[in-house]
């Protein structure tokens, strides 16, 4: 993302403190979706990160609307990477860590093909945790990850550290910081 991008994007993230528990300080995002021009800014940035990517993926919640928003842009199809129990058909679950506690994500195991490459989008970097389960799962129905593309990375938490020992292979971009 250019730099007069960035700062027209960054008014648009508000952060809030304790939530969703005491302690943590959250980047609500929700002033970006509301904005159409800050909106499409962040959609074209995202979808720029690589062309050589077969489908996009999504990771739930905040990475739904960017990845759906991003794949109809580019022309790809979406997959949605969902909370424990939103999916109705055979699913493959990964456990994972975040720096509040832990979840659990799923995909349908007839998702991703064999071989199909991935752009993987979330809205943040925290910990690394959910990329990491994120990109276990397409793993695990076969598909190879291309690209991760985030929003904002959260500095102090690591993930990006904890992303590169983990996956060294996999480009990750981070619009924001």
């Amino acid at each position: 993302m250019r730099a007069e991008e960035i700062a027209k994007v960054l008014p648009y993230i508000r952060d809030i403190l304790d939530f969703p528990s005491e302690g943590i300080l959250f980047k609500d995002i929700t002033p970006v979706l509301r904005n159409a021009e800050i909106f499409e800014l962040v959609v074209n940035a995202l979808s720029r990160v690589s062309d050589t990517y077969d489908l996009v993926a999504g990771v739930e919640a905040r990475g739904f609307i960017f990845g759906a928003a991003v794949a109809k842009h580019s022309g790809k199809g979406f997959v949605p990477i969902r909370k424990s129990g939103k999916l109705p058909y055979d699913s493959h679950a990964e456990a994972y860590n975040l720096e509040y506690g832990n979840n659990v994500l799923e995909i349908h195991t007839d998702a991703i093909f064999a071989d199909e490459r991935i752009l993987l989008i979330d809205d943040v970097l925290a910990t690394g945790g959910t990329l990491g389960a994120a990109i276990r799962l397409v793993e695990r129905c076969g598909g190879i990850v291309d690209s991760v593309a985030v929003l904002l990375e959260i500095d102090g938490l690591m993930g990006r550290k904890a992303f590169t020992a983990n996956f060294p292979h996999i480009p990750c971009h981070t619009l924001l910081k």
